[in-house]
């Protein structure tokens, strides 16, 4: 159970990459894991679309005026949608996925951060939703929750200090 607390210990939100791809077995290890996230009722409403074109990841960094330029630097995006006529949990059903793909390229050496996409918006007239939905040819009743760039990392993030967390918002029994 150590290796599990070492990981969430040490998984950070890096948004800095080096040129190099990721290897094919390594996407295979992730979407894998994004494949074996829990779902209510395991209808399973989530789908993946693995992004390594660099002229698409561009295109992808301008779905938002601020937060998702990191795409434009990353070998590799996957963006994490859903079905929202499948099934009414598909936003938790969505994020644990896209968590566990954090968790994987954490886990394989990887850097990962999440890029929301659900409720943000590229400009006064369209949604950062809409845009993604539109490049990638997404239907209408998919949700577009959010891309997650993965690479090799160009920066380096401490580890979660355990003496620092906030304790105070655990409680026991009741409030």
């Amino acid at each position: 159970m150590d290796s599990f607390f070492e990981l969430l210990k040490n998984r950070r939100s890096i948004r800095k990459y080096t040129e190099q791809p990721v290897e094919a077995e390594k996407i295979k290890a992730i979407t894998t894991a994004a494949l074996m996230s829990p779902a209510g009722k395991r209808l399973n409403p989530w789908e993946f679309i693995v992004v390594e074109d660099r002229n698409m990841l561009q295109q992808l960094s301008e779905a938002r005026p601020a937060g998702s330029q990191l795409l434009s630097n990353a070998p590799l995006g996957i963006v994490v949608i859903a079905d929202r006529d499948r099934s009414d949990t598909w936003m938790e059903d969505a994020s644990i996925a896209a968590h566990n793909i954090q968790l994987a390229a954490t886990d394989l050496g990887l850097g990962a951060c999440w890029v929301q996409m659900y409720g943000r918006e590229k400009d006064e007239h369209t949604s950062a939703e809409s845009y993604v939905r539109g490049l990638l040819n997404i239907p209408e009743n998919y949700a577009v929750l959010c891309i997650m760039s993965i690479g090799y990392k160009n920066e380096d993030r401490k580890a979660y200090d355990l003496e620092k967390l906030d304790y105070s918002k655990i409680h026991y029994g009741t409030f």
